[in-house]
């Protein structure tokens, strides 16, 4: 798993509970819990298309994926026992994959967030394809929907 920080300029969506962001290969879900929490008092259940959260018995939150993960290879780390930090690999990584939200209905990035999302996983999509080029400067304009600008 990434280390969140390493990641540069990844678009958060801010949540009651913390926040998620994505690449184009996974969606990190980061959530603030009380101080000294432990392991022991952390619940957390991922499959294919749902994800249910629960500390010390109460329910942060649960529901439909926005889209299908390989609940396999989820992991999820508590760390300075404040900090519960999950990772979700897509089913499907291409940068047409951003996710909405992150749960069907729930905790959607609002317009302007989910346009940096998109240019975002657009500009890792090609510096996936490119591995000698550095995007890391580059800036992308246009309409981006479903991975890339449309042109007209």
């Amino acid at each position: 798993m990434a280390n969140f920080d390493e990641k540069s300029e990844i678009i958060p969506c801010n949540t009651p509970w913390g926040k998620w962001l994505q690449t184009v290969e996974d969606v990190f879900v980061e959530v603030l819990v009380p101080e000294g929490t432990k392991c022991k008092e952390i619940s957390i259940n991922i499959q294919t298309k749902t994800i249910k959260v629960v500390v010390s018995g109460k329910e942060l939150f649960s529901g439909d994926l926005y889209k299908a993960v390989h609940a396999d290879e989820a992991v999820w780390t508590l760390e300075d026992k404040k900090l519960i930090r999950i990772c979700l690999p897509k089913v499907h990584s291409t940068a047409g994959n951003c996710w909405k939200s992150l749960l069907k209905s729930q905790y959607e990035a609002d317009p302007s967030t989910f346009d940096q999302m998109e240019q975002k996983l657009t500009l890792e999509k090609f510096q996936n394809e490119n591995p000698g080029f550095d995007f890391s400067g580059a800036s992308i304009t246009g309409n981006y929907h479903d991975g890339g600008p449309k042109l007209g």
